[in-house]
């Protein structure tokens, strides 16, 4: 028996569902913006749909586009910056490489050496592979973790080293801030993780879309990712 589509059961075709999660992610939009563009195109939909396919469908895409990734460069910039989740401040740790690539991204309560673990584990077990430079600021937590973990690493804390990652940081803000909140843990990282992935399929770190135009190639590479799932 064939495996079971990610899109049954659902109302709309998946060129649909596609085109909605597409723009959510691409573009500065509500979930009422994509409902009235997609209205326009004769497409009766309203934005809780729009917000459930943004939910179910950002973590299929990206698990079924880590077969296609780039391997991450060996210089990791990591940082913490903060979100508003329901009236109540989160840390969000994040890193990049130094292409540019989102390497990984953690939702957390809080900002210590339990939370910086969890992170760097997500992220050498996801993507087997390991650094031979971390980046970070002055955080007492980090020489411990990255010294249980990493320990073949340098581990490289200086003023305006870690300028990478923090100008990456205000990309996602710039992207939160046209957002009316979030509610929950689950929701909030759901969007910042999709943020990422789409930020990295934008820069060229998967082998998706490659035969479009450079306009089409996200286009193309939902297409190709919504086969798989």
């Amino acid at each position: 028996m064939p495996p079971k589509s990610a899109f049954a059961g659902f109302r709309f075709p998946p060129e649909v569902i596609m085109v909605g999660v597409r723009w959510y992610l691409r573009f500065n939009l509500f979930y009422r913006d994509v409902e009235e563009l997609l209205v326009e195109r004769g497409i009766e939909i309203d934005h809780v749909t729009v917000f459930r396919w943004v939910q179910r469908f950002t973590p299929l895409l990206a698990d079924a586009a880590r077969f296609c990734r780039h391997s991450p460069g060996e210089r990791w910039h990591v940082d913490e910056t903060y979100v508003k989740v329901n009236g109540v401040w989160r840390y969000v740790y994040r890193a990049v490489d130094q292409y540019g690539q989102v390497i990984d991204v953690l939702l957390s309560a809080r900002r210590d050496a339990d939370a910086a673990r969890r992170f760097f584990r997500r992220a050498l077990s996801s993507l087997k592979a390991k650094p031979t430079e971390v980046v970070t600021d002055a955080a007492a937590v980090y020489p411990g973790v990255l010294d249980e973990l990493i320990p073949q690493a340098w581990h490289h804390v200086e003023q305006h080293a870690n300028n990478p990652i923090e100008a990456d940081h205000s990309q996602l803000k710039h992207r939160l801030r046209s957002m009316r909140g979030l509610r929950t843990d689950r929701t909030a990282w759901t969007i910042i993780a999709g943020h990422s992935f789409m930020q990295n399929l934008r820069r060229g770190h998967y082998e998706l879309g490659l035969d479009s135009p450079p306009a089409l190639q996200v286009a193309a590479a939902f297409t190709e990712l919504a086969r798989a799932i």
